[in-house]
């Protein structure tokens, strides 16, 4: 079941660079990177957990930066 969400996380991570619009590509690729934290620590593998969260906040700020932006 802990591969599945491996799974998952690589498959949201790879969608997100077939978008062209950038903040559903954030979004989309900050959710694969959300759900590889988790897998990262369930699977104790903190490097891969760090990073992904470490891109989750990136993709967070980007996004914010965008929606404030438009305003």
């Amino acid at each position: 079941m802990i591969e599945v969400l491996g799974y998952i996380a690589t498959t949201l991570v790879a969608a997100s660079f077939l978008l062209k619009d950038v903040i559903k590509l954030r979004l989309v690729n900050a959710s694969g990177a959300a759900c590889f934290v988790v897998y990262g620590l369930i699977i104790g593998t903190y490097p891969v957990a760090l990073l992904n969260a470490f891109l989750v906040c990136v993709n967070g700020y980007y996004i914010w930066k965008a929606k404030t932006e438009k305003q």
